[in-house]
């Protein structure tokens, strides 16, 4: 394994800070994509090989790629004003670097991490995106070379995105912000990027291929906010479902704020729209199972570390 070298995209990314650490920890060579030389604690003693750039510059993608074994595209947007600007990043990028793999790599494992939500494409901007990112590194590089991993929400120290659950989780009332039937599924960070790490030592599954805990069925709106408010000690909550009327009204008020200030807003109506969906459960019979890296975060386990880490970053108030 020492010998082998793999070049990743979005490094410096959620995911992406964890993904490095663990290939590291493995023996791999590791090239990381970034606009400025990185520095994080999870890198400590990594040392990864840098390459300064963009997925818009084709000069950096190729000296990126060049020689690799394998590619890990973690880069895109998660928000962004518009569904060209996703575009730009989440389907340009991905066509960039899938045709700097096939020039520079021709034999390399390319895998796309995409997300659960590509298989929803009509909800969002980002959603149609990443369907599109698939795509296109489908219509550069051969299937039989190509891993697409999507994957659920992903959670654990350090992400800002899931933040919110605590936050709201902390309250008196706690807000359901879905139907009772909607699941959702999971996963923490590190089992996300153990799962990653994984599959680089498998074939290609030239074709789509999901990643989640040990509940891929997914959970309710409920179970995700009931394991939050224990995770930090809300002994006691009330749970009360949101109007969906207000919620759209959130959501547009959001999106008016945000064309009129030059901000991007996180909420607006295609996130509701993709929060709003009823079914984010992963199928079963296309999920990705290695035997070499066993989930080993449950959502109440996985929650509690994540609101410890929050407590002591001062993201949220101790107690």
């Amino acid at each position: 394994m020492s010998s082998r070298t793999v070049a990743v995209t979005g490094a410096t990314g959620f995911l992406g800070r964890h993904l490095v650490a663990t290939l590291a920890a493995q023996g791999w060579h590791v090239r990381v994509l970034v606009r400025s030389q990185p520095l994080h604690p999870l890198w400590s003693g990594v040392n990864p090989h840098v390459v300064v750039g963009s997925l818009a510059d084709l000069a950096s993608l190729e000296q990126l790629v060049s020689g690799c074994d394998a590619i890990i595209n973690l880069a895109g947007l998660i928000k962004a004003r518009d569904e060209a600007a996703f575009m730009a990043v989440n389907r340009d990028g991905s066509r960039a670097l899938a045709e700097a793999t096939h020039r520079k790599a021709a034999n390399a494992h390319f895998i796309q991490v995409s997300s659960l939500a590509a298989r929803e494409p009509q909800l969002s901007g980002y959603a149609a995106s990443k369907r599109a990112g698939e795509l296109a590194v489908l219509d550069h590089l051969p299937a039989r070379q190509v891993s697409i991993i999507r994957p659920p929400a992903i959670y654990g120290p350090g992400d800002r995105e899931t933040l919110i659950f605590f936050q709201l989780a902390r309250q008196t009332i706690v807000p359901l912000l879905g139907r009772a039937e909607a699941r959702m599924a999971v996963i923490h960070v590190e089992d996300a990027a153990r799962a990653l790490a994984a599959q680089l030592n498998s074939p290609a599954s030239e074709g789509v291929r999901y990643i989640a805990d040990d509940r891929p069925e997914g959970y309710s709106w409920r179970d995700i906010l009931a394991a939050a408010a224990s995770a930090v000690g809300n002994k006691h909550p009330r749970y009360v479902t949101v109007p969906r009327l207000l919620l759209h009204g959130a959501a547009s008020a959001s999106g008016a704020v945000a064309q009129l200030t030059g901000k991007v807003a996180m909420l607006n109506t295609g996130k509701l729209r993709e929060l709003l969906h009823i079914d984010w459960a992963v199928p079963t019979d296309q999920l990705l199972r290695h035997t070499e890296a066993p989930i080993r975060y449950k959502l109440p386990e996985g929650f509690k570390t994540t609101a410890e880490w929050y407590q002591k970053a001062g993201w949220l108030p101790l107690g």
